[in-house]
């Protein structure tokens, strides 16, 4: 995400507690704090996929998610 989109992001939140949004910019800043979400989430995602855990004895196993989505 941008620094402009995450200035944005701020920039509704302030007028928000403001002045107030228009429908228009409550649901401007809904997506944009989705797609800011989603970032987050996708970047987690990519440092959780190369990590690596190294085990006293010397083995180093990739980092699993669990079966079941937990």
């Amino acid at each position: 995400m941008d620094k402009n989109k995450i200035n944005r992001i701020n920039e509704l939140y302030k007028k928000s507690k403001t002045t107030g949004l228009t429908e228009a910019e409550k649901e401007e800043q809904q997506k944009l704090r989705t797609e800011y979400r989603m970032a987050i989430i996708g970047n987690l995602t990519g440092e959780l996929n190369t990590m690596s855990i190294k085990y006293p004895d010397g083995t180093i196993k990739k980092v699993q998610p669990k079966g079941d989505g937990h």
